[in-house]
């Protein structure tokens, strides 16, 4: 299952992906968040503090700059520029996905 959430600034995206996230993976899903917003802050919501979100955003900020490697693979992308969140959540921040895997 595959869910966005998207809306205008200040509608409340951020804390419903959060809450969504969670509650899915407590509920034992396997969970990835990806925060593709241009101010990322989900990190923050799902709990995973301000040092290791600031952490994912300056990876993001890398590759977008031409400084870091896109990932090759989904998995590499987890590895890569990913963290584990509270209750199982893996959070990753990117800006996009080139050239996507199936499924």
């Amino acid at each position: 299952m595959k869910i966005a959430i998207v809306g205008k600034g200040g509608s409340g995206k951020t804390t419903t992906s959060a809450i969504l996230a969670r509650s899915l993976s407590r509920a034992g899903h396997r969970v990835v968040a990806m925060d593709c917003d241009t101010n990322p802050n989900l990190g923050l919501s799902l709990g995973v503090g301000d040092n290791e979100t600031e952490r994912l955003i300056s990876l993001r900020e890398q590759v977008d700059e031409g400084d870091g490697e896109h990932a090759p693979s989904w998995g590499e992308i987890l590895d890569r520029y990913g963290t584990d969140a509270p209750d199982g959540v893996r959070l990753t921040v990117i800006t996009r996905i080139e050239n996507p895997e199936p499924g």
